[in-house]
């Protein structure tokens, strides 16, 4: 059987998501862990696949595998005992005759969260509709040899409690495209540059583009294919890392605001 996993996870403790010798990667722990378990032996006769690479640092709500095996009601029921605990499998079905995790994609959506949100996310949300549609990213992105030309089908810009949110649906992305689009949002938000400015980039994309925003804002969000997946239930295991994360982060803000200097209670 063929089946396909949506799974989580954290970024900042790999070294992107492909296998990389001596790196600790995303791909590289779902494979051991696949072993562990028997799954497969050799992930490339077991077809083994992701839907998309992410960057050192870049987090996924929604990635997607897929691989053969003979034994998918073990990888159902024990994948999220034996992965590492900031990756964790979050819903599964069985792949329809010819799927591939990436070439099979309909749309993938990202989501790039600002924090300190800019000043003006109205003007970031007007000037992202200048990327929707099928453009030359070249200015946004590090094409290299492939082909700049891609299609946004919505995007949008909106305010997340103390973030600002920059949310993108398309059919496929260029290498660091969403952070460097992120990178363009934040100077509109931060009154640097208009609309117009994007315009003039993607209809006369010149010189070395934009720089990419820092990684650890960005997840890949969700991976669209057109059929429904089987939510798997939220064990304690996959809680405890996320909301053990959730409490020390918490807990690091309100230390640091009292060390800032001449900041906090006194004594």
């Amino acid at each position: 059987m063929n089946l396909v996993l949506r799974f989580s996870y954290f970024g900042d403790r790999f070294f992107g998501s492909q296998v990389q010798p001596l790196h600790r990667t995303v791909e590289g722990e779902f494979i051991a862990a696949a072993r562990r378990l028997r799954l497969f032996d050799d992930p490339r006769a077991a077809h083994f696949a992701t839907a998309g690479r992410t960057d050192r640092g870049v987090h996924a709500r929604g990635q997607v595998c897929s691989f053969a095996t003979d034994i998918p009601e073990r990888a159902i029921a024990r994948l999220n005992r034996v992965l590492p605990e900031d990756i964790w499998c979050t819903a599964w079905t069985v792949a329809p005759e010819g799927f591939h995790p990436r070439y099979s994609a309909v749309s993938r959506t990202y989501r790039y969260y600002f924090f300190p949100a800019p000043e003006e996310i109205a003007a970031m949300h007007e000037a992202v509709q200048e990327f929707v549609g099928l453009h030359d990213f070249s200015a946004f992105s590090r094409a290299g040899d492939k082909n700049p030309l891609r299609r946004i089908l919505a995007a949008r810009v909106f305010e997340e409690g103390p973030f600002a949110v920059f949310e993108v649906t398309g059919e496929s992305f260029l290498w660091n495209m969403v952070r460097c689009m992120a990178t363009a949002l934040k100077r509109v938000g931060n009154g640097k540059i208009d609309r117009g400015a994007i315009a003039l980039l993607l209809a006369c994309p010149a010189g070395e583009g934009l720089p990419a925003a820092p990684p650890e804002g960005l997840i890949l969000w969700d991976v669209e294919y057109g059929f429904p997946f089987t939510p798997l239930p939220a064990d304690e295991r996959s809680r405890r890392y996320p909301v053990g994360r959730h409490r020390y982060h918490m807990l690091m803000a309100e230390l640091s605001a009292r060390l800032v200097p001449g900041e906090g209670p006194p004594g």
